[in-house]
């Protein structure tokens, strides 16, 4: 019998090993931002803001607020919405501390902000609960954009100079 020479045999390519979840959902995505000509001061910017927008403590509006402000300032859409995306998991961890601080924010005019208070609302007044939801949501937003004009700028300055060395 004759063996096959080794030209016959088929070549399969190397198999590459198997990536972990943050390399293939946060590491690569971002290197292929750095990839895309982005400069120092854009990248941190996309990067204040999209961390600023992803904490928003109301459901559904980080989506909006990105991208409105992607375009007005002429950033990269697509990479502040994947910033802004990543806090989800901490968004959601801060919605119910930003919305019983908020209550608390209207002082003496609305009651405490607790989960037996709302069933409590919802079962004998519609309004009433209504109006402490919006009370606490208006708080909520309110202590964020505080803490958004403490934590922006600060990412902002503490990013622009690191992100200009790694870009070089």
């Amino acid at each position: 019998m004759t063996e096959p020479s080794e030209s016959a045999l088929p070549i399969t390519p190397p198999v590459a090993p198997p990536q972990g979840w943050v390399r293939r959902r946060i590491v690569q995505p971002v290197l292929g931002l750095l990839s895309q000509g982005l400069t120092a001061h854009q990248l941190a910017l996309t990067v204040a803001l999209g961390t600023s927008f992803g904490l928003v403590p109301m459901l559904g509006i980080t989506t909006l607020l990105a991208t409105f402000t992607a375009v007005r300032l002429r950033l990269n859409v697509a990479a502040i919405l994947l910033i802004a995306h990543l806090w989800s998991p901490v968004q959601l961890l801060l919605i119910i501390p930003f919305m019983s601080q908020g209550a608390k924010l209207w002082g003496s005019h609305s009651p405490a902000l607790t989960l037996e208070k709302l069933q409590y609302l919802f079962a004998h007044s519609w309004a009433e609960a209504l109006r402490l939801l919006w009370h606490a949501m208006l708080g909520g937003l309110a202590l964020w954009a505080g803490g958004c004009l403490v934590l922006a700028p600060l990412l902002y300055f503490v990013l622009r100079p690191v992100l200009a060395r790694f870009i070089k």
